[in-house]
């Protein structure tokens, strides 16, 4: 889209998993994931003033979650809680009134959506939230699976392409993911768009 969009009411930023262990030197880190922070605090600064509802979603794993390698699953240990991989990127500029969404805390149960095991449908709700504004990592886990929620569940979708960054296991899974959330109906913008 080559239009700015004028944020309102209704409208909200979802900023997701911008955490020191995804971030370059973290246990599970993701290429070029520290240039996220640039951009979504350029959007921060557009919707704080406005007092219009921001978001920050982690991983927030217990220590012997079912995701990690230990216990079977795919990833190495990350994002424990209470650790400093954990923690938000220390540049990610999150006003104090930021809501946290913390997701996959039970030791049992992987979740890669930030709707899944959590408030975040109720508190946006809540807010009477319309559209949502998207950045953050993983473009092909967290990120689509968030996205793909969010659509089900009737909101618009803003994804700021140079918000995001992927794993890419496979060198297109974030091709295909953000592929796959323009089929679903989300909308590609930049954070240059946003005013």
């Amino acid at each position: 889209m080559s239009d700015q969009i004028s944020i309102r009411d209704g409208d909200a930023l979802l900023v997701i998993h911008v955490q020191n262990d995804f971030l370059p030197g973290g246990a599970l880190a993701v290429a070029e994931g520290d240039q996220v922070v640039e951009p979504i605090n350029r959007c921060i600064e557009i919707f704080h003033p406005r007092g219009l509802p921001i978001y920050a979603t982690r991983d927030w794993h217990p220590a012997d979650h079912c995701s990690f390698k230990e216990q079977g699953g795919p990833w190495p240990a990350h994002c424990v809680a209470g650790t400093h991989g954990s923690e938000f990127a220390p540049s990610l500029g999150l006003p104090a009134f930021a809501m946290l969404i913390s997701q996959a805390t039970d030791p049992a149960r992987e979740a890669y959506s930030s709707f899944d095991g959590t408030n975040l449908d109720f508190q946006l709700k809540m807010y009477g939230t319309k559209r949502l504004f998207v950045g953050g990592i993983a473009t092909d886990y967290c990120v689509l699976n968030t996205v793909r929620d969010a659509l089900k569940l009737g909101f618009q979708v803003y994804l700021m392409t140079d918000c995001i960054r992927a794993v890419n296991v496979n060198p297109d899974d974030g091709d295909k993911a953000i592929a796959e959330m323009v089929s679903l109906g989300a909308v590609l913008i930049t954070s240059d768009e946003v005013a």
